[in-house]
């Protein structure tokens, strides 16, 4: 299943009637059908593009499994815990959420540094303790924020202009991305001892339940802060309190508990717990817009703006403008080519892209190249959303690095780099018009550069010997296929590569096998 146009949408809870309108305006067919049962949930989802819950609707893996075109699964309002997120992810659902709790976050990392619900407290008590309630400044403290999906990222740069050091882990997205925003990713266990603050901002997980726990709080900066503004269960509520008890931990803010309302209070009254009851998506204006704004989201997928507040793509919100579209046919054509010349699936691949048009492009360009990597493989329905981790999976990994300027005559559109390191193969290639061309082959350059689009057949043949072309257009007429375009590189090691656009693919390469040194067919 590939991303691709938004025809229906159901919306299965109730949600305020600017959701429907909105989804209507934007030329989207609606059925709104709150309070389905599983069975009737699994009838109706089949033919369906897009899907938009509140917290009654189960998204579950066999929800998914049963929609057989569901591209975008929308959770209007706070958190994806009634989605199976993993399950999406490997479907390659996108799954976009409201924004809600940024900034009760960023309230609550404040208030724990200069303690404000105590000393207000004290002040209402008569008292004037100005000794009892010193504080800490933010600026030059780290903050450790582990999920880098939009919430995350919000309070990410939001506490970034209090000079504060934002450090992150999240399995999804990529380090260039969140650089992009000024954080550095680590993995979890260098996170800990770094941190002077840490912020929670993951769905709850059988893999994030309990991810602050008495082994990571050991690890953790004695006197650490902790923030959970995302989920109940998170942070290990026992852990948390022996921590505070022995000072391990030095406060904690918390806006979610395991069992709401908590009938322990023991967590609660602790005097360095500044608490509150679920108010992250308590605001007016968050509450008259979670069905507008996922609405509004899910539209601007549909016509091509963007996608914005994904928790399983965050790196694909500009995937979706008409002027990436050619770069992402590109990267996969790209990969592809690399994956037949090179003979594998498996292995290290660098991405390099060159040229300031395509400075944030990697973030889409890398998925993109990876399912191409895998294209043909034994995994199937590889997107942009799953291409990453399916290809962790099949022992692959992608790295992606830039450079601002591009050799001419590519230096105004951007060039795309993709190489198999540890062996000789490397693709480059560029958009032309609209149209995704090869530029270069393991070293060989094409001074008209190749289209890699439709039907395409590449050999690598001797320069010297002329009779190539003639056998190939010899077996074309044979079979009725029209050769449409014969692009030839430049002489390395006596040999050139040669891609011809045709027709149609050839069923048969057995005629031409004794005349090339290798030949390969792909249809892109």
């Amino acid at each position: 299943m590939a991303l691709g146009r938004l025809q229906k949408v159901l919306i299965s809870d109730s949600l305020d009637p600017c959701c429907r309108e909105i989804l209507q305006a934007g030329g989207l067919r609606v059925q709104e059908k709150p309070g389905l049962s599983k069975e009737e949930l699994l009838r109706e989802i089949r033919d369906c593009d897009g899907l938009i819950v509140r917290s009654a609707t189960k998204v579950t893996a066999d929800v998914l499994e049963a929609a057989e075109r569901l591209q975008v699964v929308g959770r209007a309002g706070t958190g994806v815990d009634n989605v199976d997120v993993e399950a999406a992810t490997r479907k390659g659902v996108l799954a976009p959420a409201g924004l809600s709790a940024a900034e009760l976050t960023c309230g609550m990392i404040l208030c724990l540094a200069r303690q404000i619900p105590q000393a207000a407290a004290s002040m209402k008590e008569g008292k004037w303790d100005r000794k009892k309630y010193m504080g800490m400044e933010l600026n030059g403290k780290t903050l450790g924020v582990l999920g880098l999906g939009r919430i995350g990222r919000e309070v990410a740069t939001r506490m970034q202009a209090f000079g504060m050091k934002t450090i992150g882990y999240d399995p999804i997205i990529t380090p260039e991305t969140s650089a992009a925003f000024g954080v550095e990713q680590l993995p979890l266990e260098e996170i800990w001892p770094r941190c002077d603050f840490i912020t929670v901002h993951t769905p709850l997980l059988a893999s994030t339940m309990g991810l602050l726990n008495d082994s990571t709080f050991a690890k953790c900066r004695r006197g650490v802060q902790v923030v959970n503004c995302a989920r109940g269960g998170i942070v290990d509520e026992g852990a948390l309190l022996r921590a505070l008890r022995s000072g391990q931990c030095g406060g904690a803010a918390l806006d979610v508990f395991t069992q709401e309302p908590p009938k322990d209070r023991d967590l609660v009254n602790h005097p360095n717990v500044i608490c509150c009851p679920h108010l992250g998506a308590s605001t007016q204006e968050a509450q008259s817009r979670c069905g507008k704004e996922i609405a509004m989201q899910i539209v601007d997928m549909a016509t091509g703006k963007g996608l914005a507040g994904t928790v399983n793509g965050q790196a694909l919100s500009k995937a979706f403008a008409p002027q990436t579209k050619p770069w992402i046919a590109l990267a996969r054509a790209l990969g592809s080519v690399l994956r037949t010349a090179g003979k594998q699936a498996q292995g290290s691949v660098q991405v390099c892209t060159q040229g300031t048009p395509l400075r944030e492009a990697g973030s889409y360009l890398t998925p993109a190249v990876a399912a191409g990597m895998l294209a043909g493989g034994a995994q199937k329905d590889v997107t942009l959303v799953n291409a990453l981790l399916l290809a962790q999976e099949a022992g692959l990994k992608v790295t992606t690095t830039h450079g601002d300027v591009a050799p001419e005559p590519d230096g105004s559109a951007g060039l795309l780099q993709v190489s198999l390191q540890g062996s000789p193969h490397r693709v480059v290639g560029t958009v032309q018009g609209s149209t995704p061309v090869l530029r270069e082959i393991n070293g060989a350059t094409f001074k008209q550069p190749a289209p890699l689009t439709g039907p395409v057949l590449i050999y690598r043949a001797k320069a010297c010997d002329p009779s190539t072309l003639p056998a190939l257009t010899g077996l074309l007429g044979k079979v009725g296929v029209q050769l449409q375009s014969y692009h030839s590189s430049s002489t390395v090691g006596g040999e050139q590569w040669s891609v011809v656009g045709l027709s149609a693919p050839l069923s048969d390469l057995s005629e031409l096998k004794p005349r090339v040194a290798e030949v390969f067919q792909l249809h892109l």
